[in-house]
């Protein structure tokens, strides 16, 4: 196999991919052993066909067969090869095959390298939760007024499912306790990730960038429509829209991106749950302050 690499921008490479020989070959002879088996010939027995005759009713089947099952072998033979870390599904283009040579070009886009450095360490201030009496008299409050009830007692809390009103109240200030204890970790975890991206300066791959602005302009319509907008008119704002969410789109590129290289220096699988084993990681790395 011969592979040659061309830089076109800062993300993008060309891979000019070339392979010769029994590869191709064998891989013409696997597909007509299988048009041979399966192929109603007439004149002829299943399996007896003529190669000559199979060459020309199925010769254009089995060309575009060849490509189909050598193309996607051979590109991450030689993405393997060249050391590229791709991200994105490649584009194909300038394929030519004779019956014991394939040629092709694949442009893809590959991950930046991004040198990240005091990543242990992160100094974090942490504020212990509490829940006062007051936090607890307002979320009662909040569910007498959503009952539309005129006081606060056990018909209150038996309307909810709760035996007495101190029972609702104990449930009440844990749920409280949940909520304030949820914001302080994300406030945490937004300090670290600030920390992480500052001063980094890297091109990030578009087609990341145009895949999570699809996905978030996606859920942007979704969310109007649950709330009755009509069709026409989410379509109306799409464009504003795009151009709102697109900064968003691309910090959150930026993070996960960020994150993914400090998941490959500390050999954490690069699968669905990255972001949140990296955070975890960076968390029981951190210098806590706790007051």
């Amino acid at each position: 196999m011969n592979t040659e690499v061309k830089k076109i921008d800062g993300n993008t490479r060309e891979i000019n991919v070339e392979v010769s020989g029994d590869m191709v070959k064998d891989k013409f002879e696997d597909v007509f052993k299988r048009i041979l088996s399966e192929a109603k010939v007439p004149g002829f027995r299943p399996g007896h066909a003529p190669r000559d005759i199979l060459e020309k009713q199925y010769g254009s089947y089995a060309h575009k067969q060849v490509l189909e099952e050598l193309i996607p072998d051979i590109y991450n033979q030689a993405i393997n090869k060249e050391g590229l870390d791709v991200i994105d599904l490649p584009k194909i283009s300038e394929v030519k095959l004779d019956r014991d040579k394939l040629s092709f070009k694949a442009r893809v886009e590959i991950s930046p390298e991004i040198d990240v450095k005091d990543y242990k360490g992160i100094k974090i201030n942490y504020k212990n939760v509490s829940v006062s009496s007051d936090e607890v008299k307002r979320a009662i409050d909040s569910l007498k007024e959503s009952r539309k009830l005129e006081k606060i007692d056990d018909n209150l809390a038996k309307s909810l499912g709760y035996p007495s009103l101190a029972q609702l109240e104990n449930v009440l200030e844990k749920q409280v306790f949940i909520q304030k204890e949820n914001a302080e970790r994300q406030k945490v975890e937004s300090g670290i990730i600030e920390d992480l991206v500052k001063g980094l300066d890297f091109k990030l791959p578009q087609s990341l960038v145009k895949r999570q602005l699809e996905d978030m302009l996606r859920q942007a319509k979704v969310d109007l429509a649950l709330k009755g907008i009509p069709a026409d008119k989410i379509e109306e704002q799409a464009q504003k829209m795009r151009e709102e969410l697109e900064p968003e789109a691309k910090n959150q590129v930026k993070v996960y991106l960020v994150l993914l290289a400090i998941a490959k220096k500390e050999n954490i699988a690069p699968d669905e749950h990255m972001p949140r084993r990296v955070m975890e990681f960076l968390l029981r790395e951190a210098n806590w302050n706790i007051a």
